[in-house]
């Protein structure tokens, strides 16, 4: 049987294929489809289903990560959306918390409320902070407001009462109420979407929900549809932000967990195969076609953030933490007003693409910088699929960069790559030395089809010692969607001083939580012996605004000492002191529940090949103004065996990236076909 992992990019879709038999593992790419993104994933699975000769009923399993969700905040192509709340609180989503990003920005303004003020109804009801019924919802005005939302025409209805994820009646009667009255409409519920205080995030989260729920289940259905029309009856299972897979029905229910589908995967992936070759302590940088994105993996283990803005509006959601720009290889290279070289955010993205694909593209990008200087394959990209014009690529680089600026063709595609170089180490340098992180204790695992050609730069200007290159980087988020569980957050609010009385409350919500992630586990259908459970607390000093996550190491038996010294220490790592005696609160309980699923394997590589029998000819590269045009050898990756050394100049290539070797740098192959480069050291 096989398995496939895929991820939805904005400019290729990436395929893995796993033969649970002998673990080998294949490698596909196609161009997205944005306008419909479920026709890009079919076709990639009929090619290879075709070019194996597969029979779809032995497809196993699919795992896949969209950007459908992010995509239509962005956009802002949501559904109608309407809203019930308690009375006197529809405009808190308009207010906010005040927070001014764009202080002396004039030209930035806050996005558009996601549901209009006239379709915000408020109900009589009220429900105090210790969940106590202060004020009882009347049935007939709750009918009253549903039917005024279905007389506007609203597809989707947000439920957010005061209160509620201490009790949830109110909220629950309401959805039965437009169950019965409007049942076409999809419904979000704060309650059930996240049930923890902070009335703007819940509100924020519970409305994203809605606005993206009836597109994401038109997305699905044409997913499924198109699955089952090739004749494969595996259920699909889509990524979720915090790393884990969830089954269709899961992502219809709480399509908003998706927003950071794809980039989780990745960095799953690459702890995974941190851990395998002991490098536990990665960035992970993934460059695609339209962004960069950077995390940070200590100890093995990503780490995870509660809070996010997706096109400016809060998410609030257990998400792998991962900070992305708009640097990837389509990213355009212009002149701004003041005569100044800018490179991103804006992308030329699947279509048009760079100028050097010859889709119809004018404007210059990264892509075709480096198909400039040779340090892409001038000819044709992903193994002769791809045919490239780099004729085109100079044109737009001269035109609209060299030629006003007044430099030589070389100068200006550097100047495009050093720029791009630059606003990713500022990216990379805001999750790691800003929180307290060294980065000479890290390793840049490097991925995404842009990624290798930039790493190595990037990590001598951050000072990172080592750059990881996995086999397939172009991939590695579809690998990872080949090599995580199962999996679901659930979490409950406390706010108390932790003491030993509310540390009994905080083991009663974690085992009514437990209740409910094991009735989670039975309905995914996950075996009792592949279960598993991860918990954490969000923790403060008394007086503070914002909680640090403290991962209980004896789960729900972790005992109030233990907890206390490990918020002590997780505190001091993030803001660089701890206070002994200040009383700590207990802000949330969080549950994670895991279901183990086969998993790809990280094979090992033979090893005794020959340097020689990889070589696939030679072309001249630019390495920069001190060492100019270099004749270069080029070296096919597939065929390099484990203990291979390669000394630069050098250039290895394959289907989905390629990596650069100026002279004076080295490279070596580890057991399991990574390329290791050692960068810091050389550097000093």
């Amino acid at each position: 049987m096989y398995r496939i992992g895929i991820d939805v990019g904005g400019t290729f879709t990436d395929f893995t294929l796993l033969d649970e038999h002998d673990g080998q593992v294949v490698f596909h790419k196609v161009a997205s489809t944005p306008a419909d993104p479920s026709e890009a994933i079919a076709s990639g699975i009929a090619e290879l289903l075709r070019l194996h000769q597969l029979a779809p009923a032995q497809i196993a399993h699919i795992g896949h990560g969209t950007t459908v969700a992010t995509n239509l905040v962005i956009e802002r192509k949501g559904a109608f959306t309407g809203l019930l709340t308690t009375r006197g609180f529809r405009d808190v989503l308009e207010i906010g918390r005040q927070v001014r990003p764009h202080l002396y920005d004039y030209g930035h303004g806050k996005p558009p409320p996601l549901i209009a003020r006239e379709h915000r109804i408020e109900v009589d009801e009220r429900i105090d902070a210790r969940g106590e019924v202060l004020h009882p919802l009347q049935d007939g005005a709750l009918a009253r407001a549903v039917l005024e939302l279905k007389e506007a025409g609203v597809e989707s209805v947000a439920i957010c009462f005061l209160h509620a994820y201490r009790n949830p009646l109110h909220e629950q009667r309401a959805r039965a109420a437009i169950e019965r009255l409007f049942p076409q409409a999809y419904i979000s519920v704060s309650s059930e979407v996240l049930p923890e205080f902070r009335e703007f995030e819940r509100l924020s989260t519970t409305a994203l929900n809605a606005v993206v729920g009836p597109r994401m289940q038109t997305y699905l259905d044409r997913f499924l549809d198109r699955v089952r029309a090739l004749g494969i009856a595996a259920e699909p299972f889509t990524i979720h932000s915090n790393g884990g897979l969830m089954s269709v029905r899961a992502v219809r229910a709480f399509p908003v967990r998706t927003c950071l589908s794809g980039p989780a995967a990745g960095v799953v992936g690459a702890a995974a195969i941190g851990r395998a070759v002991d490098f536990p302590s990665l960035v992970t940088f993934d460059v695609g076609g339209t962004s960069t994105d950077v995390s940070l993996v200590v100890a093995g283990a990503p780490l995870f953030s509660s809070l996010r803005s997706i096109a400016d509006y809060p998410v609030k959601t257990p998400m792998v933490d991962i900070h992305v720009i708009g640097a990837g290889g389509g990213s355009i290279a212009a002149i701004d007003d003041a005569g100044a070289l800018k490179v991103g955010p804006r992308s030329a993205g699947a279509d048009p693409g760079p100028a050097a694909y010859a889709r119809g593209g004018t404007q210059a990008t990264i892509t075709d910088a480096q198909i400039v200087l040779h340090r892409l394959n001038p000819v044709a990209l992903l193994d002769g699929r791809l045919a490239v014009d780099e004729e085109r690529a100079r044109r737009a680089l001269h035109d609209q960069v060299a030629a006003p600026l007044g430099l030589s063709l070389e100068e200006a595609a550097e100047g495009v790559i050093r720029i791009a170089n630059a606003n990713m180490g500022r990216a990379i340098r805001a999750v790691s030395t800003e929180r307290g992180y060294d980065l000479s204790a890290f390793a840049l695992f490097a991925y995404g089809g842009a990624g290798p050609l930039h790493a190595i730069d990037v990590a001598a200007e951050c000072a990172i010692p080592a750059v990881i290159v996995p086999q397939e980087p172009g991939t590695m988020c579809a690998r990872g969607m080949l090599l995580t569980d199962v999996s679901f957050d659930f979490v409950r609010s406390l706010i108390a001083i932790a003491e030993p009385a509310s540390w009994v409350l905080a083991a009663e919500l974690f085992a009514a939580m437990h209740a409910q992630a094991l009735a989670w586990l039975e309905r995914e259908r996950v075996r009792e012996s592949d279960r598993a459970f991860k918990y954490h607390i969000d923790a403060r000093y008394e007086g503070q605004n914002f909680e640090v996550i403290v991962p209980l190491a004896d789960g729900r038996a972790a005992d109030l000492d233990r907890f206390l010294a490990d918020f002590a220490l997780v505190h001091e790592r993030e803001y660089g002191y701890a206070l002994q005696g200040k009383p700590v609160e207990i802000v949330n309980c969080r549950l994670q529940a895991l279901g183990a699923v086969p998993k790809a394997p990280l094979t090992e590589l033979s090893s005794g090949g020959s340097l020689a029998s990889a070589r696939h000819g030679q072309r001249r590269i630019y390495f920069g103004q001190r060492m100019g045009w270099v004749d270069t050898p080029v070296y096919l990756r597939p065929r390099l065996a484990a203990g291979t050394r390669i000394a630069g100049p050098a250039v290895i290539e394959e289907m989905s990236s390629t990596v650069a070797l100026a002279p004076g740098r080295r490279a070596d192959i580890d057991r399991i076909g990574n390329i290791i480069v050692q960068v810091a050291s050389a550097e000093r």
